[in-house]
């Protein structure tokens, strides 16, 4: 399974969300996105007021970063979430709660996913 590996707080600051990802460095006042609110790069600063579709993008991929999660199998996920009975968006949070390396981290035997 691929894990991103690169700057995990420039995907912070470019969601503009802590996403918990670096533990205890958000807690004393150290994380980027305290220290620089805005997004990384050269245009970073400029912020525009975003779409519909693209807050939907941007949740979409908060989710993807969060449980640690390529594209293509995020998206096998949501198909089998779609397929079952009830709400598509219960269903994924449920098929995504249940794999092992989130059972063990919510569990506490491990300090990240």
């Amino acid at each position: 399974m691929a894990r991103y590996r690169g700057p995990v707080e420039k995907l912070e600051r470019r969601l503009n969300a802590d996403l918990g990802l670096k533990g205890e460095r958000r807690l004393n006042g150290k994380s980027a996105l305290e220290k620089r609110p805005f997004a990384p790069g050269q245009h970073g600063q400029r912020r525009t007021k975003i779409s519909e579709y693209g807050q939907q993008l941007q949740e979409k991929q908060k989710a993807k970063i969060l449980y640690g999660l390529p594209e293509k199998q995020f998206r096998k996920y949501f198909k089998e979430a779609a397929r079952r009975e009830g709400n598509t968006g219960a269903n994924l949070i449920e098929l995504i709660e249940t794999r092992l390396d989130n059972v063990v981290y919510r569990m506490g035997f491990a300090t990240t996913r």
